[in-house]
């Protein structure tokens, strides 16, 4: 089974779930491309280019997704329908369309009763390398309206300059030589509702309300280095076809989870009965900042067995993904398999291709991600977990204690040398 629900309960210190993406502009730079497409659905390796966005948005414990659409909405709509069963993720998928052409703030000004407390906003034309919760961290530290992922580039071309003085944001949107280096809004944001009230019915974002935030001292800055593209121009959406997916092509690790990430003291699915093992969370940290997908492979029988329920596992993956974001750290996907052949109780009882050492839940989980299978690695403490690995064709280790961190710092440099 792969679905699992968020049970974070809303207020301004709750991890931030919803993501909202611009997807209304006409991409008319893009020519014939976008005459009958929206240009965030334009594929890219196969795919949406929107696709390929959610997916990697999700892997922050984002949940749900408001699309602000305009051109050809109802491909929009069909595309948000469709989307959570292609990615096997329990998302909520939702569009907001525009009366008429309202721009990008009056997009939010149309769609604010929908709206959380704080909220990521995403440009659907772009992909910037930006670790959401390190942006969350510096909305939530600095009570600032915004704040803004921004890319260093050797040469502003058509973009306009974002002038930065330590954290805050002093002009954006500024006119400078194309030829000179600077910032460049990455089109990665994450805002509170504060926002709403600076909102016209109809205008830009980018013109008509984030210089003036700058202005007011209201905006920060997170300077993001990695990777960064946007498809708006022919030439860009070129250069997509081939830096995408090489972008999202890299090593996943696999970890068991009883006996690896937490102590095993039999049938762990209750928040009371989970103990961290020493050295997890870090663990779970130096992988995510190596850029390597962090998966977790969990038999769990006992939820099969009636011997703690679905909520109370949820609850548990909740209060997981809780102490992992006090560290910076997340866990990118989830897959478990609660049957069992002989102790399974009911629809449970039953032979799962899912179940270690069944290579199952490692083939689902690379069928979604564009893992790079020769350079993973799965780290559990049984047998049946090596073997689903070396049957899945992917490396194993066992783990056999001690700090998790030390295990998974010395593969990450084995990896890396």
């Amino acid at each position: 089974m792969a679905l699992l629900k968020s049970s974070g309960t809303p207020s301004d210190l709750a991890p931030i779930r919803q993501a909202v993406i611009l997807c209304g502009g006409l991409g008319s730079r893009l020519g014939s491309l976008t005459k009958d497409t929206p240009k965030p659905l334009l594929p890219v390796d196969g795919a949406p280019f929107l696709q390929l966005q959610i997916r990697d948005i999700s892997r922050y414990g984002v949940t749900r997704f408001l699309l602000l659409a305009a051109f050809r909405s109802d491909q929009i709509e069909a595309f948000a329908a469709d989307l959570p069963g292609l990615l096997g993720r329990d998302i909520k998928v939702d569009v907001a369309i525009e009366p008429d052409r309202a721009g990008t703030a009056g997009a939010l000004y149309h769609a604010r009763d929908r709206l959380d407390d704080r909220f990521f906003l995403f440009n659907g034309d772009s992909l910037l390398q930006a670790d959401l919760l390190d942006l969350e961290a510096k909305l939530a530290s600095s009570g600032a309206v915004g704040a803004l992922a921004l890319r260093p580039v050797d040469a502003l071309g058509r973009y306009g300059v974002v002038r930065l003085e330590g954290e805050q944001v002093t002009a954006f949107g500024a006119s400078g030589d194309p030829k000179a280096p600077g910032l460049i809004n990455g089109g990665v944001y994450a805002f509170s509702r504060a926002l709403v009230d600076r909102l016209p019915p109809t205008g830009s974002l980018e013109a008509d309300v984030l210089p003036h935030l700058a202005d007011e001292g209201a905006l920060r800055g997170l300077v993001c280095d990695g990777f960064f593209l946007d498809i708006g121009v022919p030439e860009d959406f070129a250069r997509a076809q081939t830096e995408v997916p090489a972008y999202f092509r890299r090593p996943a690790l696999f970890l068991d989870r009883d006996g690896v990430l937490n102590e095993e003291s039999g049938y762990v699915g209750t928040v009371d009965r989970f103990q961290w093992i020493e050295g997890a969370r870090e663990a779970v940290k130096l992988a995510n900042d190596r850029g390597w997908y962090v998966f977790i492979v969990t038999n769990q029988s006992g939820l099969g067995r009636g011997l703690y329920s679905l909520s109370d596992f949820q609850d548990l993956h909740a209060h997981i993904d809780a102490d992992l974001r006090r560290v910076g750290a997340h866990i990118d996907d989830l897959r478990f398999c609660p049957h069992h052949p002989e102790g399974g109780v009911g629809v449970f009882q039953r032979d799962c291709g899912w179940r270690k050492p069944e290579p199952g839940m490692l083939l689902d989980l690379m069928r979604v991600w564009p893992v790079d299978r020769e350079a993973s690695v799965l780290i559990g403490d049984k047998s049946s977990d090596l073997e689903a690995a070396e049957r899945a064709g992917v490396e194993s280790r066992r783990f056999s204690g001690g700090r998790l961190d030390a295990v998974i710092s010395q593969i990450l440099d084995e990896r890396s040398s």
